[in-house]
């Protein structure tokens, strides 16, 4: 990549403490796309200020809350490029709404909003004012989910009959919420996490995986919500049945009780010749079966992989890349495709194939087809959007 400069970025939330504010600001340094010049940080604006300063802001840049950074950021010649928004669930609707109108570029945590009633809205703006809004579903970074992606797309395993994905976490197995952990606190109140608890925390991701390695589209589904932990509003647990256009069927389990499993991220897709596989704990590898022959280890860095792989890759065989080069190839790809846009060109193959705002619509639509389908006892349901 060859960029006129470094694009500016601010970022609401993730201030001290924050576990996803810290991957933000590492995957926006690793590959020298990204200079982190503004932030409001902080619910408490002191705390917030003296966080910015202690990251090496100006203090003129050093913001109280995100309507502050917009006042001061707006009319600056040197104003931030695109602004990362890294605050709970709730949130991200009025601040992103915000920074759309008043012109900036964004970049969002997952998921895109609380509500479908707000993504709807959401999407539809940024459609009218043409901004660029890019969502952090982390998985669709790595180098070997690509090479899975583009080997279906070519039709290497046939025609896909069933698409298996999980995404299992033991962090939540016990009520640390009453126990003052701030993290599920929030995760668990509906007010703040939205409809759904690990279906919309972390099962989206697994949606969004299987989505975009496959190249389906969900038709319907069916799902058995579960709260194992008592006292909590919203599920810990989601198994879905999914049927896809075309015929596939489709499996997912996001559960946020499963002892164990730290980040369990796996895919399996099986196919009319074959079948891939790809374990986000062992990210570098994926397996590979045909119909008649021994399943094969292809690892990241082989000499015969897909551009859309080695666009990603930055390390030999051998070497392994992980979580944070993943979340680095999409601010990478993030910066890219704004460059384009505003240079009226196509962009590389690091821009290309990013999860956007249409894809953070999606995942709301696919929680509240889930949460609708439970409450109605497991009976199929139709999203409301083709998800």
């Amino acid at each position: 990549m060859s960029f006129q400069r470094n694009l500016r970025l601010g970022m609401i939330g993730g201030g001290e403490g924050a576990y996803i504010g810290n991957i933000h600001r590492i995957a926006s340094r690793l590959d020298g796309a990204w200079d982190l010049v503004a932030g409001a940080f902080d619910v408490d604006p002191e705390k917030g200020r003296a966080f910015a300063l202690s990251l090496g802001m100006g203090s003129d840049r050093a913001y109280g809350d995100y309507s502050a950074l917009i006042a001061g950021e707006k009319d600056r010649t040197d104003r931030v490029d695109a602004v990362a928004i890294c605050t709970p669930n709730f949130t991200h609707y009025p601040i992103a709404k915000a920074l759309i109108e008043a012109g900036f570029d964004v970049i969002c945590e997952k998921p895109l909003t609380a509500t479908l009633g707000d993504a709807v809205a959401l999407e539809k703006q940024v459609r009218e004012l043409g901004r660029f809004v890019g969502v952090t579903y982390t998985y669709s970074g790595y180098p070997m989910v690509h090479e899975a992606r583009v080997r279906i797309a070519k039709g290497e395993i046939g025609k896909v009959r069933t698409v298996q994905v999980e995404y299992p976490l033991e962090w939540m197995a016990t009520a640390i919420e009453q126990e003052g952990n701030a993290q599920a606190a929030w995760r668990t109140d509906p007010k703040k996490n939205g409809r759904g608890g690990s279906i919309g925390d972390i099962g989206t991701h697994a949606y969004h995986l299987a989505g975009f390695v496959t190249g389906l589209k969900v038709e319907s589904l069916t799902a058995d919500l579960a709260t194992f932990v008592d006292g909590r509003a919203l599920d810990d647990n989601a198994h879905v049945m999914m049927r896809y256009k075309g015929g596939a069927r489709g499996l997912l389990w996001s559960s946020q009780v499963a002892l164990g499993h730290s980040n369990g991220v796996r895919l399996r897709v099986f196919g009319e010749k074959g079948a891939i596989g790809w374990f986000q704990e062992q990210p570098n590898e994926l397996s590979f079966a045909l119909l008649g022959y021994p399943v094969k280890v292809i690892k990241r860095g082989a000499d015969n992989l897909s551009a859309d792989a080695i666009a990603r890759t930055r390390t030999p065989p051998g070497h392994p890349e992980g979580y944070l080069e993943a979340f680095a190839n999409l601010y990478s790809g993030f910066a890219e495709a704004i460059w384009a846009r505003r240079s009226g060109r196509n962009p590389s193959v690091i821009g290309q194939n990013l999860p956007s705002v249409c894809d953070g619509l999606k995942g709301l639509a696919f929680v509240e087809a889930v949460v609708d389908s439970h409450e109605a006892d497991g009976q199929p349901w139709l999203a409301p959007l083709a998800v």
